[in-house]
């Protein structure tokens, strides 16, 4: 379940903005999704002119699409650390409380996040709201479906099992889960929803990222908007 909208300019500026604050010899964590992608060929471009950067992916498409445009490309085990990640979101709000999990790989994407020392979220305009209101994604082992939707309705959710869309079945993340997008409707506390997400037995991981990202470039028509939490 990728979102839409935005243009592709629009998500081009943002990312590209972003890739400009990795520094030589950084550890960077490489986000998934399509404003990601611009990021990370923006990466591919400085690495020709001479930088030298680690990319640590955060699914089997950012690994791809690095080593496509030479990044090199390192592993959590392998690296001390991560001085930026740079990642999408499917929303998020004027405190930069995001979703995330629209490309099924919000848990390797979480874990990259809480490592790296700061978080840059690169998204156009039509991910930004005041109050996040998008389902919200869950990575559940497969044999827990049924308990953890009942659990999620008990939370006031309604939860949906994400189907692939170019084969019969569902979708089936990087780490062999199942997605659950369940609606809340609008999230007026998401460290809250989160922390019971959370301690929901059979959930790997959530796509809210609570107090994780530092600044969101936006990019617009004419450039590109740094915002921080308010």
């Amino acid at each position: 379940m990728k979102t839409t909208g935005g243009t592709d300019d629009q998500k081009r500026r943002a990312g590209e903005r972003a890739a400009e604050a990795v520094e030589d010899g950084d550890v960077v964590g490489l986000g998934t999704g399509s404003t990601a992608a611009y990021a990370i060929r923006a990466l591919g471009r400085a690495v020709d002119d001479g930088l030298d950067v680690v990319g640590v992916p955060t699914s089997f498409d950012s690994r791809h699409l690095a080593r496509e445009v030479g990044v090199r490309v390192g592993s959590l085990e392998g690296v001390d650390g991560i001085d930026l990640a740079i990642d999408g979101a499917d929303q998020f709000d004027t405190q930069l409380a995001a979703i995330k999990g629209g490309g099924a790989a919000h848990a390797r994407e979480k874990v990259v996040a809480a490592v790296a020392d700061r978080l840059v979220l690169v998204a156009d305009p039509s991910k930004s709201a005041e109050t996040l209101s998008r389902s919200v994604p869950l990575e559940i082992l497969p044999d827990a479906r049924p308990a953890v939707e009942r659990d999620v309705v008990d939370l006031d959710g309604v939860p949906t099992l994400r189907r692939a869309e170019h084969k019969d079945g569902p979708v089936v993340t990087d780490n062999g889960n199942l997605i659950l997008d369940c609606e809340f409707g609008p999230i007026d506390d998401p460290a809250g929803l989160a922390s019971s997400l959370a301690s929901v037995p059979g959930v790997v991981e959530h796509g809210l990222f609570v107090d994780l990202a530092d600044a969101a470039y936006v990019g617009t028509d004419d450039g590109v908007e740094v915002r921080t939490a308010d």
